[in-house]
């Protein structure tokens, strides 16, 4: 039946700032009637109300506290409490350890903090962290990004989806899409940096982790300002044999 089908829907896969057509990194994955969005960056938000009112939301998901990853969570909490919205409880909330205090800061412009908790149920991320999300379970891997960050796979029965969040390379994140169907992965950057800690995919990365994995399939997202979707897709296709596209904004894929 199609509403069984795991899918994946593009808000937006801009970096490091929306552009005019598309918004920063944010996602829906969807099965069944279970609704997670993954990662809030500016502008998701709005394409998010294409498919889902923030009281449908079962949770949401986020990788990291890079602006283009999770600024949309500020006015979600002004959505949630403050507008239209009626909420039978707090949304959940995951994401990387210190997320609660550092929106709340933001968003506490008095001496009383503003409450943070009557929006979303905030439930920090660890390595290895595992949660039931309606028809959806879902393992978090730390990865390699410089600041607290985490790789995500979504599994609905036998079908999968790993999201690589913001990554350099590494074995969390290849263990972690071991056989997965869909392979979302970041490609950054236009090539390694020459000093200095690497902190993205090139897509020649995204390809070669897609090839360790055993992915059935790799979706290049996060492309660089510096390169071209076009680029990004043929390049990663030199080193994965499998199908690569691009995470376009407002493209739906099935999963599995």
């Amino acid at each position: 039946m199609a509403g069984d089908l795991l899918r994946l829907t593009v808000l937006g896969s801009a970096t490091p700032y929306a552009s005019v057509d598309n918004p920063c990194s944010g996602y829906l994955v969807s099965h069944g009637g279970t609704r997670l969005w993954v990662d809030a960056g500016s502008g998701t938000l709005a394409q998010l109300q294409r498919h889902a009112r923030l009281d449908e939301l079962d949770a949401i998901w986020i990788s990291h506290l890079h602006a283009d990853h999770s600024a949309d969570l500020l006015t979600a909490y002004y959505g949630a409490l403050y507008a239209d919205v009626r909420l039978a409880a707090p949304i959940l909330l995951y994401g990387p350890p210190g997320i609660a205090d550092r929106l709340a800061h933001f968003l506490t412009n008095g001496a009383v903090r503003s409450p943070l908790e009557s929006a979303f149920d905030v439930r920090e991320l660890h390595d290895g962290h595992r949660a039931r999300v309606g028809r959806l379970t879902l393992t978090s891997r730390v990865v390699a990004h410089g600041i607290p960050a985490f790789a995500l796979r979504v599994a609905a029965g036998d079908r999968s989806l790993v999201y690589s969040g913001d990554t350099a390379p590494c074995a969390n994140l290849t263990g972690l899409a071991e056989d997965c169907d869909v392979l979302l992965c970041e490609a950054d950057s236009a090539q390694q940096p020459a000093d200095g800690d690497q902190v993205h995919h090139t897509p020649e990365d995204a390809g070669d982790t897609a090839a360790a994995a055993r992915a059935g399939r790799l979706i290049v997202t996060h492309v660089g300002r510096s390169l071209t979707p076009e680029q990004a897709v043929a390049r990663a296709a030199t080193r994965f044999d499998g199908p690569v596209v691009h995470a376009a904004p407002g493209a739906v894929f099935s999963v599995g």
